[in-house]
């Protein structure tokens, strides 16, 4: 409804769209010793881009990513050895993108900032039998209470990249990101302060379109002849 309500009159809406879909690996930061290593997990995401301006676009952000925990206190990304819980996070951005052209071709820099909700949907670890799962079920609860607990789904959002194109229809974009947990400022102050954080490094395939199209102005007023001497409106008619 945003989109709508700032689509001047006249336009095209997909003329001030655009669409990409990424792929990346995502480090989630932790400092939990030597017992589980800071994980590498994949992530896939699609975002849609408006421009508001020449050089500057609000962006709507979808990623997904899966990942194990287990609970030692609060929740800890782990290898699938240690794992008690599988969690499938579904990270939402709104953020404001700076697009600034290069070279002729269309390749360009992209800047951006925004926030983000990381929703995760928690259950038992793959693969465990029905009677690990019951051995576990305690665990789960205690890592989805944390998740939604306290406001730590939300984080800041910032990264950069650059879109070249590679063919007559699409560019080929590389992007790296790191996501902030902004929850630390009010909760979980104790802990390590890497922890939370995430980097994120990937690639995105997005259609070729103009970067800046031309919004639509209104045409010229026509002013009609007049007729020197003459007082009244070339348009109105004269009657003997």
């Amino acid at each position: 409804m945003l989109f709508l309500a700032i689509l001047p009159a006249g336009a095209q809406f997909s003329d001030y769209i655009y669409w990409s879909y990424n792929g990346s690996i995502v480090f989630l930061a932790s400092d939990n010793g030597n017992k589980n290593p800071p994980q590498i997990v994949p992530s896939l995401g699609i975002s849609a881009a408006y421009s508001i301006f020449k050089h500057l676009r609000v962006e709507l952000t979808e990623d997904v990513y899966f990942a194990n925990y287990e609970f030692n206190g609060y929740p800890m990304a782990c290898e699938i050895g240690h794992s008690e819980a599988f969690v499938a996070g579904f990270t939402t951005g709104l953020q404001l993108t700076g697009f600034f052209p290069v070279a002729p071709n269309e390749t360009a820099f992209r800047f951006y900032g925004g926030l983000a909700a990381d929703l995760r949907l928690v259950t038992h670890s793959l693969g465990l039998s029905s009677y690990y799962q019951n051995e576990n079920k305690q665990q789960v609860e205690n890592i989805t209470n944390y998740f939604w607990a306290n406001g730590r789904m939300f984080f800041a959002s910032m990264g950069l990249g650059i879109d070249i194109p590679f063919s007559d229809k699409q560019s080929l974009g590389i992007d790296l990101r790191a996501w902030a947990p902004l929850y630390r400022l009010w909760t979980d102050k104790d802990l390590p302060e890497i922890d939370g954080w995430r980097f994120g490094a990937g690639i995105r395939i997005s259609p070729r379109k103009p970067l800046h199209p031309l919004r639509p102005t209104r045409a010229p007023r026509q002013r009609q002849p007049s007729v020197p001497g003459n007082t009244e409106s070339a348009d109105e008619e004269t009657t003997e």
